[in-house]
């Protein structure tokens, strides 16, 4: 199965069209947005980001960032595309959801105590199952900001060591965009969207593995 992985579009629409135009060549089963798909923007504008994807005619599940609206859930909810504090089946493979960011010093839109986190995380999850998460997991090589402080959630980094998934998607943090582990656990943080960053993940269903990662810029 092949999974494109997008995060932190801030409203780029002309970005996520080129990103739509390079897709057609890698012809993926699934696309995975994790979150931030407006900039401090409601549903409306979440909408326009989002009709680019529903006419590419794939497959796509998305979580809402801590800069999207309070109302962006309810739409991703009313396209049945939401995956926060969910879990869905795709290909035989389980993919559980969890939007907004632990607490910042910025006080923005979506924003849930490592307990909230917690609860969401271990609700949904089955062994096997792919994370789909805004915020990445504390102190990894994908939640450290341009002046090194690692901004990840502790909640979702012990979810990790404790359940082994085999694939964490996530981004929140522009400036580390990477590819790390922890245990077996592959941990990708795609970089934004609206700069021009994206991942591509052949992900084995059968195995419920990681094959490859590919870090994209256009």
């Amino acid at each position: 199965m092949r999974i494109i992985a997008v995060t932190d579009i801030h409203g780029r629409g002309n970005k996520v069209k080129e990103l739509l135009e390079h897709s057609k060549e890698q012809e993926p089963d699934l696309i995975l947005i994790a979150g931030d798909i407006t900039h401090f923007r409601g549903r409306e504008a979440a909408y326009n980001i989002l009709k680019e994807f529903i006419n590419f005619g794939k497959p796509f599940y998305a979580v809402m960032g801590n800069c999207d609206g309070r109302d962006v859930l309810e739409l991703l909810e009313e396209l049945h595309i939401s995956l926060h504090d969910k879990r869905v089946e795709f290909n035989g493979v389980g993919i559980v959801g969890i939007g907004g960011s632990n607490i910042t010093p910025f006080s923005t839109i979506w924003e849930f105590s490592e307990e909230e986190i917690w609860e969401i995380l271990t609700k949904n999850y089955q062994d096997g199952d792919i994370v789909l998460s805004h915020v990445p997991p504390k102190n990894t090589k994908v939640d450290k900001t341009f002046v090194g402080t690692h901004a990840g959630s502790k909640s979702l980094r012990k979810f990790i060591e404790e359940k082994q998934p085999p694939l964490v998607i996530c981004g929140h943090i522009h400036e580390a965009i990477g590819i790390d582990e922890i245990g077996k656990t592959i941990i990708v943080n795609p970089g934004p969207l609206s700069r021009g960053h994206y991942a591509t993940i052949d992900f084995d269903e059968e195995k419920k593995k990681v094959k490859d990662i590919t870090l994209e810029k256009f």
